[in-house]
């Protein structure tokens, strides 16, 4: 198994930044791939970013590229996502994904982490 535990979410202003953790433990020999995904109220969870662990090729969600960085730590074994310029519409709850495909596919990641809620007030 692996275990996933985000941090870091939280109340911020439009145009202001943030950065999210999540630590990644266990078996993670079964998570060569990890990513974010981001579920708004009444939403579907949708595609921000995901990164190899071991060459750090990454694929971001067309719209968010530019604003958003994924980047892990593999001492650490802790995955970011760094999040500048934020907007209302990036109010979400965000989730850490572990999985061996790099991919924008919900169904390609194995496990998941609880989320960390983001809150970006206009």
């Amino acid at each position: 198994q692996v275990r996933l535990v985000e941090s870091g979410g939280g109340l911020v202003q439009a145009g202001d930044s943030l950065r999210l953790s999540c630590a990644v433990s266990g078996r993670t020999s079964l998570s060569t791939v990890s990513g974010w995904f981001r579920q708004a109220p009444g939403k579907e969870r949708e595609f921000v970013a995901a990164i190899d662990w071991s060459n750090g090729g990454t694929h971001y969600a067309d719209s968010l590229e530019g604003r958003f960085t994924i980047s892990r730590d593999n001492a650490k074994n802790t995955l970011y996502l760094q999040m500048n310029s934020l907007k209302p519409e990036d109010t979400a709850a965000y989730y850490c994904a572990a999985g061996t495909v790099i991919s924008s596919i919900r169904d390609q990641y194995d496990y998941w982490g609880q989320g960390t809620q983001v809150t970006v007030s206009a």
